[in-house]
Protein backbone atom coordinates (compact mmCIF):
# COMPACT_ATOMS: atom_id res chain seq x y z
CA UNK A 1 0.00 0.00 0.00
CA UNK A 2 1.28 3.46 -0.94
CA UNK A 3 0.18 7.03 -0.33
CA UNK A 4 -1.14 8.53 -3.55
CA UNK A 5 -2.49 11.90 -2.41
CA UNK A 6 -2.38 14.30 0.53
CA UNK A 7 -5.36 16.66 0.44
CA UNK A 8 -6.26 19.67 2.55
CA UNK A 9 -9.98 20.40 2.52
CA UNK A 10 -11.24 23.81 3.58
CA UNK A 11 -14.84 23.36 4.67
CA UNK A 12 -17.54 25.71 5.91
CA UNK A 13 -20.79 25.12 7.76
CA UNK A 14 -23.12 26.58 10.37
CA UNK A 15 -23.65 25.11 13.82
CA UNK A 16 -27.30 25.90 14.61
CA UNK A 17 -27.68 27.63 17.95
CA UNK A 18 -30.21 30.01 19.42
CA UNK A 19 -27.65 31.59 21.74
CA UNK A 20 -23.99 32.52 21.77
CA UNK A 21 -21.72 29.48 21.74
CA UNK A 22 -19.15 31.34 23.84
CA UNK A 23 -20.21 33.26 26.97
CA UNK A 24 -16.91 34.28 28.51
CA UNK A 25 -13.26 33.74 27.84
CA UNK A 26 -10.59 32.51 30.20
CA UNK A 27 -7.51 34.28 31.56
CA UNK A 28 -4.60 34.38 29.08
CA UNK A 29 -0.86 35.02 29.43
CA UNK A 30 -1.12 38.22 27.37
CA UNK A 31 -3.55 39.66 29.91
CA UNK A 32 -0.66 41.36 31.69
CA UNK A 33 -1.29 44.07 29.07
CA UNK A 34 -4.52 46.01 29.74
CA UNK A 35 -5.45 46.45 26.07
CA UNK A 36 -5.72 42.64 25.76
CA UNK A 37 -7.15 41.96 29.21
CA UNK A 38 -10.37 43.72 28.26
CA UNK A 39 -10.85 41.78 25.01
CA UNK A 40 -13.63 39.22 24.94
CA UNK A 41 -12.75 37.59 21.64
CA UNK A 42 -13.27 33.90 20.90
CA UNK A 43 -12.02 31.23 18.52
CA UNK A 44 -13.41 28.57 16.25
CA UNK A 45 -15.83 30.62 14.17
CA UNK A 46 -18.15 33.61 14.09
CA UNK A 47 -21.44 33.95 15.95
CA UNK A 48 -24.20 35.30 13.69
CA UNK A 49 -27.98 35.40 13.98
CA UNK A 50 -28.49 32.06 12.23
CA UNK A 51 -25.81 30.20 14.19
CA UNK A 52 -22.08 29.74 14.71
CA UNK A 53 -20.29 29.90 11.35
CA UNK A 54 -17.34 27.50 11.22
CA UNK A 55 -14.52 27.51 8.67
CA UNK A 56 -11.88 24.87 9.23
CA UNK A 57 -9.54 22.39 7.53
CA UNK A 58 -9.32 18.60 7.36
CA UNK A 59 -6.40 16.50 6.17
CA UNK A 60 -7.01 13.46 3.98
CA UNK A 61 -4.27 10.93 3.17
CA UNK A 62 -5.32 8.71 0.25
CA UNK A 63 -3.81 5.34 -0.65
CA UNK A 64 -3.71 3.14 -3.73
CA UNK A 65 -5.92 0.55 -1.99
CA UNK A 66 -8.88 2.90 -1.68
CA UNK A 67 -8.29 3.61 2.03
CA UNK A 68 -8.26 7.28 3.04
CA UNK A 69 -7.20 8.40 6.52
CA UNK A 70 -8.45 11.67 7.93
CA UNK A 71 -7.44 14.13 10.65
CA UNK A 72 -8.88 17.41 11.82
CA UNK A 73 -10.09 19.97 12.28
CA UNK A 74 -6.79 21.82 12.02
CA UNK A 75 -5.98 25.54 11.67
CA UNK A 76 -5.09 27.10 8.33
CA UNK A 77 -1.43 27.57 9.24
CA UNK A 78 -1.09 23.89 10.10
CA UNK A 79 -2.76 22.87 6.84
CA UNK A 80 -0.27 25.05 4.95
CA UNK A 81 2.72 23.36 6.64
CA UNK A 82 1.40 19.92 5.74
CA UNK A 83 0.91 20.94 2.11
CA UNK A 84 4.18 22.79 1.66
CA UNK A 85 6.60 20.82 3.87
CA UNK A 86 5.22 17.35 4.66
CA UNK A 87 3.32 16.29 1.54
CA UNK A 88 6.52 15.60 -0.41
CA UNK A 89 7.75 13.28 2.36
CA UNK A 90 4.51 11.28 2.31
CA UNK A 91 3.68 10.74 -1.36
CA UNK A 92 4.63 7.25 -2.53
CA UNK A 93 5.38 6.04 0.98
CA UNK A 94 3.95 3.09 2.92
CA UNK A 95 1.33 4.59 5.30
CA UNK A 96 1.72 1.67 7.71
CA UNK A 97 5.35 2.66 8.35
CA UNK A 98 4.25 5.34 10.80
CA UNK A 99 7.39 5.32 12.94
CA UNK A 100 9.61 5.87 9.90
CA UNK A 101 7.41 8.65 8.56
CA UNK A 102 7.19 10.36 11.97
CA UNK A 103 10.97 10.35 12.30
CA UNK A 104 11.44 11.70 8.79
CA UNK A 105 8.91 14.50 9.33
CA UNK A 106 10.46 15.42 12.67
CA UNK A 107 13.99 15.46 11.25
CA UNK A 108 12.95 17.48 8.22
CA UNK A 109 11.28 20.28 10.24
CA UNK A 110 14.45 21.32 12.02
CA UNK A 111 12.89 24.66 13.01
CA UNK A 112 9.58 23.06 13.89
CA UNK A 113 10.10 21.01 17.02
CA UNK A 114 7.29 22.97 18.69
CA UNK A 115 4.28 25.04 17.68
CA UNK A 116 2.36 24.72 14.43
CA UNK A 117 4.92 22.48 12.75
CA UNK A 118 4.44 19.91 15.50
CA UNK A 119 0.68 20.26 15.11
CA UNK A 120 1.17 19.40 11.44
CA UNK A 121 3.13 16.24 12.30
CA UNK A 122 0.45 15.34 14.84
CA UNK A 123 -2.33 15.57 12.26
CA UNK A 124 -0.44 13.41 9.77
CA UNK A 125 0.32 10.83 12.44
CA UNK A 126 -3.36 10.60 13.42
CA UNK A 127 -4.42 10.27 9.77
CA UNK A 128 -1.95 7.38 9.39
CA UNK A 129 -3.45 5.63 12.42
CA UNK A 130 -6.88 6.13 10.85
CA UNK A 131 -5.59 4.40 7.71
CA UNK A 132 -4.29 1.44 9.75
CA UNK A 133 -7.64 0.94 11.43
CA UNK A 134 -9.62 1.29 8.22
CA UNK A 135 -7.26 -1.03 6.33
CA UNK A 136 -7.56 -3.75 9.01
CA UNK A 137 -11.27 -2.99 9.61
CA UNK A 138 -10.64 -2.46 13.32
CA UNK A 139 -11.06 0.43 15.77
CA UNK A 140 -7.64 1.88 16.49
CA UNK A 141 -7.80 1.03 20.20
CA UNK A 142 -7.63 -2.65 19.22
CA UNK A 143 -4.39 -1.98 17.36
CA UNK A 144 -2.98 -0.40 20.51
CA UNK A 145 -3.45 -3.55 22.56
CA UNK A 146 -7.19 -3.53 23.17
CA UNK A 147 -9.31 -1.81 25.79
CA UNK A 148 -8.61 -1.95 29.50
CA UNK A 149 -12.30 -1.22 30.21
CA UNK A 150 -15.64 -0.89 28.47
CA UNK A 151 -16.10 2.79 29.31
CA UNK A 152 -14.18 5.71 30.74
CA UNK A 153 -15.49 8.59 32.87
CA UNK A 154 -15.50 11.98 31.16
CA UNK A 155 -15.02 15.15 33.12
CA UNK A 156 -16.94 18.20 31.94
CA UNK A 157 -14.52 20.94 30.92
CA UNK A 158 -16.45 24.19 31.26
CA UNK A 159 -14.39 26.47 29.02
CA UNK A 160 -16.48 29.27 27.56
CA UNK A 161 -19.18 29.32 30.23
CA UNK A 162 -19.77 32.37 32.39
CA UNK A 163 -17.64 32.38 35.54
CA UNK A 164 -18.44 35.83 36.92
CA UNK A 165 -22.21 35.44 37.32
CA UNK A 166 -22.49 33.47 40.56
CA UNK A 167 -26.03 32.24 39.94
CA UNK A 168 -25.21 30.99 36.44
CA UNK A 169 -22.12 29.20 37.78
CA UNK A 170 -24.19 27.48 40.48
CA UNK A 171 -26.89 26.42 38.05
CA UNK A 172 -24.52 25.09 35.45
CA UNK A 173 -22.30 23.22 37.93
CA UNK A 174 -25.36 21.47 39.32
CA UNK A 175 -26.72 20.84 35.80
CA UNK A 176 -23.60 19.00 34.67
CA UNK A 177 -23.41 17.01 37.87
CA UNK A 178 -27.00 15.91 37.30
CA UNK A 179 -26.09 14.97 33.71
CA UNK A 180 -23.85 12.31 35.23
CA UNK A 181 -20.42 13.89 34.83
CA UNK A 182 -18.33 12.68 37.80
CA UNK A 183 -16.06 15.74 37.72
CA UNK A 184 -15.81 19.27 36.30
CA UNK A 185 -13.04 21.68 35.37
CA UNK A 186 -13.59 25.43 35.53
CA UNK A 187 -11.44 28.24 34.16
CA UNK A 188 -10.26 31.36 35.96
CA UNK A 189 -10.95 34.71 34.30
CA UNK A 190 -8.30 36.76 36.10
CA UNK A 191 -4.53 36.81 36.44
CA UNK A 192 -2.08 38.82 38.55
CA UNK A 193 -2.66 42.15 36.81
CA UNK A 194 -6.34 42.13 37.77
CA UNK A 195 -5.30 42.84 41.34
CA UNK A 196 -7.08 42.01 44.58
CA UNK A 197 -10.53 42.13 43.01
CA UNK A 198 -9.51 39.59 40.38
CA UNK A 199 -8.11 37.30 43.07
CA UNK A 200 -11.34 37.62 45.04
CA UNK A 201 -13.39 36.66 41.96
CA UNK A 202 -11.15 33.66 41.25
CA UNK A 203 -11.56 32.39 44.81
CA UNK A 204 -15.29 33.03 44.68
CA UNK A 205 -15.55 30.87 41.55
CA UNK A 206 -14.01 27.94 43.40
CA UNK A 207 -16.22 28.46 46.44
CA UNK A 208 -19.37 28.77 44.33
CA UNK A 209 -18.75 25.58 42.36
CA UNK A 210 -17.86 23.58 45.45
CA UNK A 211 -20.98 24.73 47.28
CA UNK A 212 -23.09 23.86 44.23
CA UNK A 213 -21.84 20.29 43.77
CA UNK A 214 -21.10 19.44 47.41
CA UNK A 215 -18.33 17.24 48.78
CA UNK A 216 -17.06 13.95 47.32
CA UNK A 217 -16.99 15.34 43.79
CA UNK A 218 -13.83 16.09 41.79
CA UNK A 219 -13.25 19.70 40.80
CA UNK A 220 -10.30 21.00 38.80
CA UNK A 221 -9.34 24.60 38.04
CA UNK A 222 -7.39 25.87 35.02
CA UNK A 223 -5.13 28.95 35.08
CA UNK A 224 -4.27 28.59 31.38
CA UNK A 225 -0.66 29.79 31.77
CA UNK A 226 -1.85 33.23 32.90
CA UNK A 227 -0.23 33.42 36.36
CA UNK A 228 3.16 33.49 38.02
CA UNK A 229 4.47 31.45 40.95
CA UNK A 230 3.67 33.98 43.68
CA UNK A 231 0.11 34.64 42.47
CA UNK A 232 -0.60 30.94 41.88
CA UNK A 233 0.79 30.02 45.30
CA UNK A 234 -1.44 32.57 47.02
CA UNK A 235 -4.45 31.40 44.99
CA UNK A 236 -3.68 27.78 45.89
CA UNK A 237 -3.44 28.68 49.56
CA UNK A 238 -6.84 30.41 49.44
CA UNK A 239 -8.66 27.58 47.65
CA UNK A 240 -7.09 24.52 49.26
CA UNK A 241 -9.99 24.26 51.75
CA UNK A 242 -12.25 23.48 48.76
CA UNK A 243 -10.11 20.43 47.92
CA UNK A 244 -9.42 20.80 44.16
CA UNK A 245 -8.27 17.61 42.49
CA UNK A 246 -5.69 19.68 40.65
CA UNK A 247 -4.60 23.17 39.65
CA UNK A 248 -3.81 23.33 35.94
CA UNK A 249 -1.27 25.23 33.82
CA UNK A 250 -0.45 27.77 36.51
CA UNK A 251 2.39 29.33 34.48
CA UNK A 252 3.66 29.24 30.90
CA UNK A 253 5.03 25.84 29.85
CA UNK A 254 8.67 26.85 29.41
CA UNK A 255 8.90 27.74 33.12
CA UNK A 256 9.62 24.22 34.35
CA UNK A 257 11.46 25.58 37.37
CA UNK A 258 8.43 27.67 38.28
CA UNK A 259 6.26 24.56 38.29
CA UNK A 260 8.75 22.83 40.57
CA UNK A 261 8.75 25.79 42.94
CA UNK A 262 4.97 25.98 42.98
CA UNK A 263 4.76 22.23 43.62
CA UNK A 264 7.00 22.76 46.63
CA UNK A 265 4.72 25.51 47.96
CA UNK A 266 1.29 23.88 47.66
CA UNK A 267 -0.35 20.61 48.60
CA UNK A 268 -2.77 20.84 45.63
CA UNK A 269 -1.68 18.48 42.81
CA UNK A 270 -0.44 20.26 39.70
CA UNK A 271 -1.43 19.43 36.11
CA UNK A 272 -0.09 20.82 32.86
CA UNK A 273 2.12 20.52 29.77
CA UNK A 274 -0.74 20.57 27.25
CA UNK A 275 1.26 23.27 25.46
CA UNK A 276 4.46 21.20 25.49
CA UNK A 277 5.55 18.94 22.64
CA UNK A 278 7.11 15.48 22.17
CA UNK A 279 8.53 13.03 24.67
CA UNK A 280 11.61 15.20 25.06
CA UNK A 281 9.58 18.21 26.13
CA UNK A 282 7.52 16.19 28.60
CA UNK A 283 10.68 14.58 29.99
CA UNK A 284 11.73 17.96 31.37
CA UNK A 285 8.63 18.11 33.57
CA UNK A 286 8.94 14.49 34.70
CA UNK A 287 12.63 14.73 35.55
CA UNK A 288 12.09 17.99 37.46
CA UNK A 289 9.23 16.43 39.48
CA UNK A 290 7.21 19.46 38.38
CA UNK A 291 3.76 17.93 37.73
CA UNK A 292 1.43 15.29 39.09
CA UNK A 293 -0.74 15.07 35.96
CA UNK A 294 0.64 15.31 32.40
CA UNK A 295 -1.77 16.56 29.74
CA UNK A 296 -0.25 16.09 26.29
CA UNK A 297 -2.63 17.02 23.49
CA UNK A 298 -2.67 14.26 20.88
CA UNK A 299 -3.23 16.78 18.06
CA UNK A 300 -0.42 19.02 19.28
CA UNK A 301 2.35 17.03 20.98
CA UNK A 302 3.26 14.80 18.03
CA UNK A 303 0.23 12.64 17.43
CA UNK A 304 -1.04 9.39 18.85
CA UNK A 305 2.34 7.71 18.30
CA UNK A 306 4.13 10.29 20.42
CA UNK A 307 1.46 10.35 23.12
CA UNK A 308 1.95 6.62 23.64
CA UNK A 309 5.67 7.21 24.21
CA UNK A 310 4.98 10.09 26.59
CA UNK A 311 2.57 7.95 28.59
CA UNK A 312 5.03 5.07 28.75
CA UNK A 313 7.71 7.34 30.21
CA UNK A 314 5.36 9.15 32.58
CA UNK A 315 3.86 5.99 34.01
CA UNK A 316 7.29 4.61 34.87
CA UNK A 317 7.29 7.51 37.35
CA UNK A 318 3.73 6.61 38.40
CA UNK A 319 2.32 9.85 37.04
CA UNK A 320 -1.20 10.38 35.74
CA UNK A 321 -1.62 11.06 32.00
CA UNK A 322 -4.92 12.63 30.92
CA UNK A 323 -4.57 14.19 27.46
CA UNK A 324 -5.92 17.64 26.76
CA UNK A 325 -9.22 17.13 24.98
CA UNK A 326 -8.68 18.93 21.66
CA UNK A 327 -9.50 15.77 19.67
CA UNK A 328 -12.09 13.61 21.41
CA UNK A 329 -11.90 10.86 18.79
CA UNK A 330 -8.16 10.17 18.89
CA UNK A 331 -8.06 10.72 22.64
CA UNK A 332 -10.77 8.13 23.29
CA UNK A 333 -8.78 5.43 21.51
CA UNK A 334 -5.75 6.31 23.62
CA UNK A 335 -7.65 6.54 26.92
CA UNK A 336 -9.38 3.19 26.51
CA UNK A 337 -6.04 1.37 26.22
CA UNK A 338 -4.39 2.87 29.30
CA UNK A 339 -4.36 1.61 32.87
CA UNK A 340 -7.34 3.11 34.72
CA UNK A 341 -5.09 4.21 37.57
CA UNK A 342 -2.91 6.27 35.21
CA UNK A 343 -5.70 7.58 32.95
CA UNK A 344 -8.78 7.77 35.18
CA UNK A 345 -10.64 10.40 33.14
CA UNK A 346 -11.00 11.79 29.64
CA UNK A 347 -11.52 15.52 29.22
CA UNK A 348 -14.79 16.51 27.54
CA UNK A 349 -14.57 20.12 26.39
CA UNK A 350 -18.28 20.86 26.41
CA UNK A 351 -18.28 23.88 24.07
CA UNK A 352 -15.16 23.14 22.01
CA UNK A 353 -16.38 19.63 21.23
CA UNK A 354 -19.57 21.05 19.71
CA UNK A 355 -17.36 23.05 17.35
CA UNK A 356 -14.54 20.59 16.68
CA UNK A 357 -16.85 17.64 16.10
CA UNK A 358 -19.59 19.45 14.23
CA UNK A 359 -18.61 18.01 10.84
CA UNK A 360 -18.13 14.44 12.14
CA UNK A 361 -20.76 11.85 11.34
CA UNK A 362 -20.35 10.17 14.76
CA UNK A 363 -19.06 12.67 17.31
CA UNK A 364 -17.76 11.37 20.63
CA UNK A 365 -20.44 12.26 23.18
CA UNK A 366 -20.64 11.11 26.82
CA UNK A 367 -23.80 9.42 28.10
CA UNK A 368 -24.39 9.83 31.82
CA UNK A 369 -20.80 11.07 32.09
CA UNK A 370 -19.28 7.99 30.44
CA UNK A 371 -17.58 7.40 27.08
CA UNK A 372 -18.02 3.92 25.67
CA UNK A 373 -16.13 1.75 23.20
CA UNK A 374 -16.50 2.97 19.61
CA UNK A 375 -17.27 0.26 17.08
CA UNK A 376 -16.32 1.94 13.80
CA UNK A 377 -13.05 1.11 12.07
CA UNK A 378 -10.18 3.58 12.28
CA UNK A 379 -10.44 6.62 14.54
CA UNK A 380 -14.02 7.46 13.62
CA UNK A 381 -13.29 10.44 11.36
CA UNK A 382 -16.06 10.03 8.76
CA UNK A 383 -17.46 13.45 7.82
CA UNK A 384 -21.15 14.29 7.65
CA UNK A 385 -21.12 15.74 4.15
CA UNK A 386 -24.64 17.17 4.60
CA UNK A 387 -23.27 19.68 7.12
CA UNK A 388 -20.71 21.06 4.70
CA UNK A 389 -22.15 24.15 3.00
CA UNK A 390 -19.06 24.99 0.99
CA UNK A 391 -15.65 23.42 0.45
CA UNK A 392 -12.49 23.50 -1.63
CA UNK A 393 -9.21 21.63 -1.80
CA UNK A 394 -6.51 24.13 -0.87
CA UNK A 395 -2.72 24.51 -1.14
CA UNK A 396 -2.62 22.12 -4.10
Amino acid sequence: MRITDVRLRRIEGVLPTGEDVWEERLARPIDIYPEYRRDNDFEGGVQLVDGFHITTFFLEVETDQGVTGRAGPIPEGVAFIIARSLRKLLLGQDPIAGEKLWDQMHRSLIHGRQGEAMLAISAVDCALWDIKGLWLDQPVYRLLGGPTRDEIPAYASMLGFSVLDEQRVQNRALEYKELGFPAQKWFFRHGPMSGHDGMRQNVNLVRTVREAVGEDYDLMFDCWQAMDVHYAAELADRIKEFKPRWLEEAVMPDRVGSYSELKRRTSIPLAGAEHEYTRWGMKRFVDANALDVLQPDIYWCGGLSETLKIAAYATTHDLTVIPHGHSATATLHFSLTQSPIHTPYQEHLVTWNRIHQYFLENPVTPANGQLTLPTASGLGMTLDEAKIHREEVVFT
